[in-house]
C-alpha cells in the first residue's frame, strides 16, 4: 500500500513507512499530524503549572552531549541540602504549583539516603504536590552504586513518594550512538526495562528522545517504535518528547544544528508514528517558546509547563533557565490560536483559561 494511502487510511505504519515521512513535505505532514491531534483533543493545548528541581551536578558518568554536569567545563560543583529543596518547594508552593520534576546527576557522594529522603520530606510536608522523579537512567545508576535489582529501587521511589517517572535518560536508543554520546550510561534494554517496572506497578512515565546531534533519521524511527512496542504491552507511557540537541558547553562539537523545520517534521511522524501514546509534547525549554507555540500546528497538544526554574537545558544554552509565569504562558497559547488546559501530571484537567 503507498504510504499516502495509509496515512489516509489510518493504517499503522511500519519502520520503511517512519523513515519514508521524513520524504513528504512539511505540509502534508501537518496535515495527517494535525487531523489526529484535533481527533483526540480538538483545540486544547495542554500545561501543568510546575517547578524544576535539579539538586546535584556532580555526575559520575561523563556524557558528551552534557552540559549540566560538574566537569572542566562547568566547574561550579554544587549538592543541595534538603532543606534548600524544601524551602524551594514551599516558595513554589505558594504560587500554586502542582508538580516538582526532580531530575539530576549520577552523584555518588550524596547516597541513596538522600535521594529518598528528599522525596520523602516533600510528600510528607506537601502531600498535595506531585513528585515526578528519577529518570530511568537514575533508578539504572543507583542499583548497581548499591548493588540492589531495578525492582528494590523502584519500591523504594513509591515507598517514599515518587508519584510518576520523568521520560529522561532515553537519548537515542541506537547503541552504537549511545557508546559514542553516552558511553557507560544506562543501556536502551535497561531503560525500557525500567519503565516496563514502573508500568507493571501501575505508575505512568513519560518518554523523550534526544535529537539533532549526531543519530539519522533512522535512529529516530526505530527509538519511537521501540516505545510503541512497549505500550502496546503496557500502556503506561503517557507522553512522548522529542529533545532538541542544545549544543554550547558540551563535547560533541555539532556543526549544523537541527533545523526548525526538522524539529516540526520530527513532532508531527510522533504523532502519526505513536498511535497508542496519548500526547506529544512540545517541550519549549529545548526547542524555544515560539517554535513549541507553531509545533501545536504539526501534532503537539502538551507544552509542558512554566517550569519556573531549569539547570539542564540551560547549561547548553537553551532560554529557559527562569521559565515563563503563568498569565504570559497562558496568553501565548491563547494568541497562538488554541485553547489553554491546565492539567494536573497525568492528564486529568484542571481549568479551562
Amino acid at each position: 500500500m503507498d504510504l499516502l494511502d495509509k496515512l489516509e487510511s489510518g493504517k499503522r505504519l511500519d519502520f520503511e513507512d517512519g523513515v519514508r515521512l521524513y520524504d513528504l513535505d512539511l505540509f502534508t505532514l501537518a496535515k495527517y499530524a494535525d487531523k489526529r491531534r484535533k481527533e483526540l483533543y480538538g483545540n486544547k493545548s495542554f500545561f501543568n503549572i510546575n517547578r524544576h528541581i535539579n539538586p546535584t551536578n556532580i555526575c559520575k558518568d561523563i556524557c558528551k552531549f552534557c552540559a549540566f554536569s560538574a566537569n572542566r567545563k562547568n566547574p561550579n560543583p554544587y549538592t543541595m541540602s534538603h532543606d534548600e529543596i524544601l524551602a524551594i518547594v514551599e516558595d513554589a508552593s505558594k504560587r500554586g504549583i502542582k508538580e516538582v520534576h526532580i531530575v539530576s546527576a549520577h552523584n555518588d557522594q550524596a547516597g541513596i539516603v538522600w535521594y529518598m529522603g528528599i522525596f520523602r520530606k516533600i510528600k510528607e510536608q506537601f502531600p498535595h504536590i506531585h513528585i515526578k522523579a528519577l529518570t530511568a537512567a537514575e533508578v539504572n545508576f543507583l542499583a548497581k552504586e548499591y548493588g540492589l535489582k531495578f525492582e528494590e529501587i523502584i519500591d523504594k521511589m513509591i515507598e517514599n513518594g515518587v508519584d510518576s517517572m520523568p521520560g529522561g535518560g532515553a537519548e537515542i536508543f541506537d547503541e552504537e550512538v549511545r557508546d559514542y554520546i553516552c558511553k557507560g550510561k544506562v543501556s536502551s534494554q535497561e531503560w525500557l526495562r525500567i519503565h516496563r517496572l514502573w508500568h507493571e506497578r501501575g505508575r505512568k512515565s513519560n518518554a523523550t528522545m534526544l535529537f539533532g546531534h549526531v543519530e539519522k533519521r533512522e535512529h529516530r524511527i526505530d527509538h519511537m517504535l521501540r516505545l510503541r512496542n512497549l505500550q502496546d504491552e503496557t500502556g503506561g507511557f503517557n507522553c512522548f518528547i522529542p529533545l532538541i540537541y542544545q549544543k554550547e558547553n558540551n563535547y560533541l562539537n555539532v556543526q549544523n544544528f537541527v533545523t526548525g523545520q526538522e524539529y516540526l517534521k520530527t513532532i508531527a511522524i510522533a504523532r502519526i508514528l505513536l498511535d497508542n501514546i496519548p500526547h506529544i509534547k512540545a517541550y519549549w525549554a529545548t526547542s524555544t517558546l515560539n517554535l513549541a507555540l507553531v509545533a501545536q500546528e504539526f501534532g503537539a497538544d502538551d507544552l509542558d509547563g512554566t517550569i519556573e526554574r531549569e539547570a539542564i537545558q540551560s547549561a547548553a544554552g537553551a532560554p529557559s533557565r527562569n521559565g515563563v509565569p503563568l498569565e504570559e504562558f497562558v496568553a501565548f497559547i491563547k494568541d497562538s490560536g488554541f485553547i489553554p488546559v491546565e492539567r494536573d501530571s497525568l492528564y486529568n484537567e484542571i481549568k479551562v483559561w
